[in-house]
């Protein structure tokens, strides 16, 4: 499996080429291609803008057109919201990613300039069209926001030969075994009886198991009960001077 090119057609600002190389680094991408940079090329402003993506930026390619920039590339997509006057097989982001992983050869994605998109003559050099499923009525991605668009969905396709770290999620505590719940429950009940929650005596039986439902939905784990049965204690004691 050979991994996609991004490349990135008279890209015009160079926080933006940066966001791109950001976005791109999330998802295990790391060649990118820039066409006729409206700035040249390398752009000072870049570098903050990746956030540590330098890998990308170091290695970025600069080329005249876009035929020069997929000259080595089988497989040519290129993403527009827009009809361009050619017929094109028209791809979802995911149906893409997946034609990225099940065709061999090498893959090119281009994106065009922040403020028109691809030209015609750029989309011609494509096999296909991706386009993403959006608001008719507002149908406008930055160069970023496409960018990582297209790079999670080839990362989702590619998960299965090689899976990206899921990021690092606290450790959670099995839930509190059922006799912690029975005495946080019991504490409750036992603080509540002498307050009359419980009367009418012909509702009590109704009212505990209510009580209880809701006291067992959460999962309440060992610490957690314990906390709860702190809360309980401070209620119950005499308040101080």
């Amino acid at each position: 499996m050979t991994d996609p090119v991004i490349v990135l057609v008279r890209p015009q600002l160079g926080e933006n080429i940066g966001k791109a190389a950001r976005a791109m680094l999330n998802f295990g991408l790391v060649e990118m291609r820039l066409v006729a940079p409206r700035d040249g090329w390398p752009n000072p402003s870049a570098g903050p803008a990746a956030a540590g993506a330098d890998v990308v930026l170091e290695r970025a390619r600069v080329f005249d057109t876009v035929a020069d920039a997929v000259a080595d590339c089988e497989h040519v997509h290129a993403t527009t919201v827009r009809k361009r006057g050619v017929t094109k097989p028209v791809l979802t982001p995911g149906a893409a990613a997946d034609a990225m992983i099940r065709d061999e050869g090498r893959h090119a994605i281009l994106f065009g300039p922040e403020r028109s998109g691809l030209e015609t003559d750029d989309v011609a050099l494509a096999r296909n069209i991706v386009t993403v499923p959006i608001n008719p009525e507002f149908g406008s991605l930055n160069l970023a926001q496409a960018v990582i668009l297209l790079s999670y969905e080839w990362s989702k396709a590619a998960g299965r030969e090689r899976p990206l770290a899921q990021p690092t999620q606290e450790d959670t505590l099995p839930p509190a075994p059922q006799v912690e719940l029975e005495g946080m429950i019991g504490q409750l009940e036992t603080m509540l009886e002498p307050k009359g929650y419980f009367l009418p005596p012909s509702r009590a039986i109704a009212t505990r198991r209510t009580l209880r439902t809701m006291l067992t939905k959460p999962g309440w784990n060992t610490l957690e009960v314990r906390a709860m049965r702190g809360v309980l204690s401070a209620l119950a004691r005499t308040p101080r001077d």
